[in-house]
């Protein structure tokens, strides 16, 4: 899909990318596949603030999309390419020859009238989803489960993929867009291709206001604030940190302090995205 550079005829288009929709069939959502989404703004039940940042946007209704692919041996056909405002990808309508209608997420090239399949059964095609244990090593892949039958939980942004590296016994190696490898069941699910609208990385929003309607409020520098307000406050000019180092606005270490502490996974971590 090819970006669009918009002329600067005004502040707002000034700097503005964005991304061809040529992909996009339809405007109108399949209704019965529809939910309310409910806007908290960051705030819990009591009404405190315990996510900065957000608040305000677009009003939006939830998509449900088939993660698990669990309709093994049932073919269906595309019927749509949908813009989803909950995620960065496409998702695709498929009409399953049993009557029955779901969404997915539209992988790279997905057009109109293709067919796909779930199941070990199914051919290595982009939009198929098989077991690990039945794609071959090598093979692109997104969507994938990290436990059995709860449906695919990593690699379903907007132009990633990860890759089968090896399989041994019951475990499969996935090198992830990270560049984290990590062991992956093979009886676990995961769909062939790359998911869609890869361009998505290139736009640029060109106003604050395209953020306001994503529903993100604005975010203030922590150095321009006051000692009292923030740890990095404070000083004549522009002043630097200082030490030990960066802080969050509650005095925690920040900007590279690794926050993952879960020693039951690690197991599964072959080699970190830092290399390690």
């Amino acid at each position: 899909m090819p970006i669009k550079v918009y002329k600067p005829t005004s502040a707002g288009r000034r700097g503005y990318v964005s991304v061809m929709t040529d992909d996009i069939t339809t405007a109108e959502p399949y209704r019965p596949l529809l939910t309310d989404k409910r806007k908290r703004a960051g705030r819990n039940f009591r009404g405190a603030v315990t996510v900065r940042h957000q608040g305000g946007g677009h009003k939006q209704q939830y998509r449900i999309i088939d993660f698990k692919r669990e309709k093994f041996g049932i073919p269906a056909k595309v019927a749509t390419i949908e813009y989803d405002p909950n995620r960065s990808a496409r998702i695709a309508l498929l009409h399953y020859a049993d009557g029955e209608k779901r969404y997915m997420l539209a992988p790279l090239g997905t057009k109109v009238g293709d067919t796909v399949m779930s199941g070990p059964v199914a051919d290595l095609r982009p939009g198929n989803a098989l077991p690990l244990a039945n794609i071959p090593v090598g093979t692109q892949i997104h969507n994938i489960e990290l436990k059995k039958g709860r449906g695919g939980q990593i690699v379903r942004s907007a132009g990633t993929s990860a890759q089968l590296m090896a399989k041994e016994g019951q475990l499969a190696t996935v090198r992830l867009p990270s560049g984290e490898m990590r062991y992956v069941s093979v009886e676990n699910m995961a769909t062939v291709g790359q998911v869609s609208n890869l361009d998505h990385s290139n736009q640029k929003l060109g106003k604050a206001g395209r953020n306001r309607w994503k529903g993100k409020r604005p975010s203030v520098r922590g150095s321009v604030m006051t000692p009292r307000d923030h740890p990095h406050g404070g000083g004549e000019g522009k002043s630097p940190i200082g030490l030990p180092g960066p802080k969050s606005p509650w005095g925690k270490p920040t900007l590279g302090k690794k926050t993952r502490n879960n020693p039951r996974t690690d197991r599964w971590i072959v080699r970190r995205r830092n290399g390690r």
